[in-house]
Order: C-alpha cells, then sequence, then structure tokens
C-alpha cells in the first residue's frame, strides 16, 4: 500500500514538530501507519505521548491521543512549547 498526498501532508507537518521538540531535548519517534509522534522525555522513561496531525477547515493541526487540540501545523515552534510545557506540567 502506497501512501497518500494526505499522509505524506502529516509526515512533513511531524517531521517539522520532531524537530522542534528535539531541539528542546525531547524525543520523538515518527510512527509510520497511520502517521504519528511517539514523544517522550529522556529524563522521564515512563513519561510519553502521542501527537498526530489532522486537517480540519481551517487548516492542518497537531492533535494530543485524546482528541484536544495542541495548535497549527503551521507554528511547529509554538506547538513544541505547548507540548513540553503539558510534558513538564505531569510529573
Amino acid at each position: 500500500m502506497s501512501a497518500t498526498p494526505r499522509e505524506h501532508t502529516r509526515t512533513y507537518y511531524l517531521g517539522k514538530l520532531a524537530t522542534e521538540l528535539e531541539q528542546r531535548g525531547l524525543m520523538a519517534t515518527l510512527r509510520p501507519y497511520p502517521p504519528a509522534l511517539r514523544i517522550s522525555d529522556p529524563d522521564m522513561a515512563l513519561l510519553a505521548e502521542t501527537v498526530d496531525c489532522v486537517p480540519m477547515s481551517e487548516g492542518w493541526f497537531y492533535r494530543w491521543s485524546w482528541g484536544e487540540l495542541v495548535g497549527l501545523a503551521d507554528d511547529p515552534a509554538l506547538a513544541a512549547d505547548r507540548i513540553l510545557h503539558v510534558l513538564s506540567t505531569r510529573y
């Protein structure tokens, strides 16, 4: 099965987010199908979360595994800051 244009777009945005997260000291592993990022803090091995990317009428958005939106995919730096904030306040 080959990837659809929508999956390529998801992977593109998730790759940009992964770069931003890694610059902030987090680990981000791309799950290929369906495309999503497994995000973890290397200092806290048990702390991990999954973020995917979904199209909506206003554009593409990063989304937590529980369905809440993280932020616009056009601003991966802001989304990475929000993810770091949420992960750092969970423990």
